[in-house]
């Protein structure tokens, strides 16, 4: 399965790797595949810098820099520039990214928790797509059931 992580569920990952996020993250390995874009990564480098990011994680710098050079080494990086049209159905250019990302590498699902990336017309949407939206808890039960 090609799953597209968002910021929102990486970055709960990182200050909650004990939490469903976290497994979800750890989970990403054969016959899971990552996928991820330099949007999400640049969104995600910048949450993690946030003052109340850095109290729940404990990451300096480096150790930022070193956790998105892991994810980049792990993940399949889409190219969302060669999306045509770029989709415009989330109302927020970041989330239209992470849909474009999820089109441009014939992903299976995207792991949100964004609402805006849950609202009905964005679901239906990805489904021409082939695409599901779920949260990190559907996401892990999912792939609890089948490993």
């Amino acid at each position: 399965m090609r799953i597209v992580l968002d910021t929102n569920v990486l970055a709960r990952a990182v200050c909650g790797p004990d939490g469903p996020a976290g497994e979800v993250l750890r989970r990403m390995q054969s016959p899971q595949v990552m996928i991820l874009s330099d949007h999400i990564v640049g969104e995600l480098s910048r949450a993690l810098r946030y003052a109340r990011l850095r109290r729940m994680h404990g990451l300096d710098d480096r150790a930022i820099e070193l956790h998105l050079e892991e994810l980049r080494a792990s993940a399949i990086m889409a190219q969302i520039d060669q999306v045509s049209p770029f989709p415009d159905v989330a109302g927020d250019p970041d989330d239209n990214k992470v849909i474009a990302t999820a089109i441009a590498s014939h992903a299976d699902a995207i792991c949100t928790l964004d609402q805006h990336l849950r609202r009905a017309a964005v679901v239906a949407f990805c489904r021409t797509h082939a695409i599901e939206v779920m949260g990190d808890v559907e996401l892990l039960q999912m792939l609890r059931n089948v490993g």
